[in-house]
């Protein structure tokens, strides 16, 4: 979370949340920050178990429930297992918070071409192949669909082609998606940053320095920062915002 002791619940609690890609990183925060809210978490996650085990005791005492489901939306039968387990334990659904994103360094020119389609596929297959669905789960509304992309979706990362193609066809897609859910009463937008803050683990350290350094806010994004803009997103306030991808960045991208 960012610097607030008790975040407020942005009309959260009691509200039932998948948040993919959440053992971890951004997904982890975001399950984190709905949590806290009071919403009850399926935080769903693709392989290791010791993850997902330690990611569900660190959020543990939270005013919401938080519960691990094991499940890889980027096949079909993964996510019919995921939207079954919300089914199964709560009959309908608030907030699909899609984050789960495999990465592969390459390059566009003598690159992996794989790569590239792998991560297109982990970009919009489980929303193309779940929406019907997932629209079911929140009929009655309000429901909120959230997206998690990054910069490399509008500019050159080096080595990030895949991820950058992925998100920025993933973004397009939620502004489709929009259009067709709106009438449900559903949002569907993304969220967006640069390089992100992972503390010690963080990768090029003196390129994360050099951006911090760079950001009129004076830091790097970290994923509590993302989680709380993927909460306002949540929120009763943000009803009127249909397939936008708001960047979360301190400012950085403003520089060009």
């Amino acid at each position: 979370m960012s610097d607030r002791a008790e975040p407020s619940d942005l009309g959260l609690s009691g509200k039932t949340a998948v948040v993919t890609g959440a053992s971890r990183g951004v997904g982890l925060a975001v399950a984190r920050r709905l949590a806290a809210g009071g919403a009850r978490v399926l935080l769903n996650y693709a392989h290791s178990e010791a993850d997902a085990e330690r990611a569900v005791g660190q959020l543990a005492g939270l005013k919401g429930e938080v519960t691990a489901v094991r499940a890889d939306i980027t096949t079909a039968e993964g996510l019919a297992a995921l939207l079954g387990a919300v089914r199964e334990r709560s009959g309908r659904l608030d907030v699909f918070v899609h984050n789960a994103a495999p990465w592969r360094p390459t390059t566009a020119v003598g690159g992996d071409p794989a790569a590239v389609t792998a991560a297109v596929g982990a970009a919009l297959d489980p929303l193309l192949r779940g929406a019907a669905e997932i629209a079911d789960l929140m009929a009655g509304g309000p429901g909120r669909i959230v997206a998690v992309s990054s910069s490399g979706a509008r500019s050159v990362v080096p080595r990030y082609v895949g991820a950058g193609v992925a998100k920025a066809a993933l973004e397009s897609l939620v502004r489709y998606l929009a259009v067709e859910l709106a009438g449900r009463g559903i949002t569907v937008n993304a969220v967006s940053t640069a390089k992100i803050d992972k503390g010690p683990a963080t990768p090029q350290p003196e390129v994360a320095a050099v951006l911090a350094a760079r950001t009129p806010a004076g830091r790097l994004t970290t994923p509590a920062d993302l989680a709380d803009v993927v909460a306002l997103l949540c929120s009763p306030e943000a009803a009127w915002l249909h397939g936008q991808t708001l960047t979360a960045d301190g400012g950085l991208g403003l520089l060009g």
